[in-house]
């Protein structure tokens, strides 16, 4: 029941995030519904026992990438002023209704939850083997070899030719 609630939930904000970034027209608010859409998905991987992607979820692309995509959009510039007066009437009300329930969900939910939180070894959960290290790794390098190794190489060659390209654009103009 709590899973399904949460499941909900995160897919809401996972929606509501993602309809953010394609309807936005300011593209640093585009980019804060882009990190709402991916936090989401990383509490989808814990929920499904798949910390290390989570893990790589938040570290990669939560992380570095949307970092770098602020960084592109700081650089292009986003010069115009903003219209800082409040059109919703009573918004700041609703606001901070909205927080107290969320936080009072998740008090209520942690004290009243009758389930683990994380699984551990004295668990009687079922051992997680979707998610962990060992589970990704061991068929990434041992099965699944070549096509990491060649994947590697196109990427590496993707971001030379892209170097290259982008400086002999510069040079010839």
């Amino acid at each position: 029941m709590v899973e399904a609630l949460l499941f909900v939930v995160v897919g809401l904000v996972a929606l509501v995030g993602a309809i953010t970034v394609v309807v936005s027209r300011n593209p640093v608010h585009a980019a804060l519904g882009l990190l709402a859409t991916l936090l989401a998905m990383a509490v989808l991987y814990v929920v499904q026992l798949a910390h290390l992607v989570a893990a790589v979820q938040i570290i990669v692309y939560a992380g570095a990438v949307l970092t770098l995509f602020l960084f592109v959009i700081m650089m292009i510039g986003v010069d115009r002023d903003e219209k800082t007066d409040e059109t919703i009437p009573y918004q700041r009300w609703i606001v901070g209704g909205v927080s107290v329930v969320i936080i009072l969900f998740a008090a209520g939910l942690t004290v009243f939850g009758d389930f683990v939180w994380v699984p551990t070894a004295t668990s009687t959960l079922p051992e997680a083997t979707n998610g962990t290290v060992e589970a990704v790794a061991r068929p990434l390098f041992t099965d699944w070899v070549l096509a990491f190794e060649a994947t590697a190489l196109l990427l590496t060659i993707a971001a030379a030719g892209a170097i290259a390209l982008a400086h002999y654009r510069r040079r010839e103009s």
